[in-house]
């Protein structure tokens, strides 16, 4: 666990020593390619590309091979698809919409969690999803997926007028609650898929390289006895964090999905 990115938080002060928290700076690191250009490559793009890859490579022998009687490749990918599509989309959306949003609600909850995941892995240990680039992309897809929903169901008329007005409402009141409706509905939903998923990996990240930098440094920098023991408690902590960040990694993902499914519930019916 102690790789580049625990190593860059034990810097040298005074004399050599020293120990220097994890700051913002671990999210913007220096480019391997293309500097100063809109294709600038990076540790985190090269991350993004590996989990991007694994994802791939997931489902790609999951289903090389269809079976009637299915191996186990095949068994783990079906499980995947039945967990999004009888515990996220058919739960929310009802049996006939629900699987016919199941796929791209598949690519939601395994692309977040793929991007998510990286985060605990050797080698990689940073979040593809930690940087607000990918948290916004997939609030985007999002928030097109349930406009398009919406206007499919209802029309194009129908559907901002259902979002905007809602029925028996007094006339003066939209005044007010039209505005309130629209920040609601285009603008607070991207946003709070965005800013939560980037704040949940930002701060796990922020914490494991914390505790296992801590640990670096009073194993191998800091003198004395009381040192090497406060050094074995960073390091259970930052196995316990290790822990709960799969879980949050995990949880991240799930809720994404559910609220996407569930803005698509709320676009596809009137007030």
């Amino acid at each position: 666990m102690l790789t580049s990115s625990t190593s860059a938080v034990v810097l040298a002060a005074e004399g050599g020593s020293g120990f220097h928290g994890p700051s913002l700076a671990d999210f913007f690191p220096p480019a391997v390619l293309f500097e100063g250009t809109i294709f600038e490559f990076n540790r985190i793009t090269l991350v993004r590309l590996i989990a991007t890859a694994m994802l791939i490579l997931f489902f790609w022998l999951a289903t090389r091979k269809l079976r009637l009687v299915p191996g186990r490749a095949q068994s783990m990918g079906e499980m995947a698809v039945d967990f999004v599509r009888k515990g996220i989309a058919e739960e929310s959306l009802g049996r006939e919409l629900g699987r016919k949003y199941t796929p791209i609600l598949v690519v939601i909850f395994f692309g977040v969690l793929f991007m998510n995941i990286t985060g605990i892995l050797p080698f990689l240990n940073i979040a593809g999803s930690s940087v607000v680039g990918l948290p916004l992309v997939f609030a985007l897809l999002a928030y097109v997926t349930f406009i398009v929903a919406g206007i499919k169901a209802q029309g194009g008329g129908h559907f901002f007028k259902s979002q905007l007005f809602p029925p028996g409402v007094p006339w003066p009141i939209y005044i007010i609650l039209t505005p309130i409706e629209f920040l609601s509905t285009f603008i607070i939903r991207p946003a709070t898929l965005t800013v939560r998923l980037l704040a949940n990996m930002l701060a796990g990240h922020l914490l494991l390289v914390l505790c296992f930098g801590a640990t670096q440094y009073l194993f191998f920098e800091a003198s004395g006895a009381g040192m090497t023991i406060a050094g074995v408690g960073t390091l259970a902590a930052g196995f316990a964090f290790t822990l709960f960040e799969i879980f949050v990694s995990v949880l991240q993902a799930y809720v994404f999905t559910v609220l996407t499914a569930v803005y698509i519930q709320l676009s596809v019916e009137s007030h």
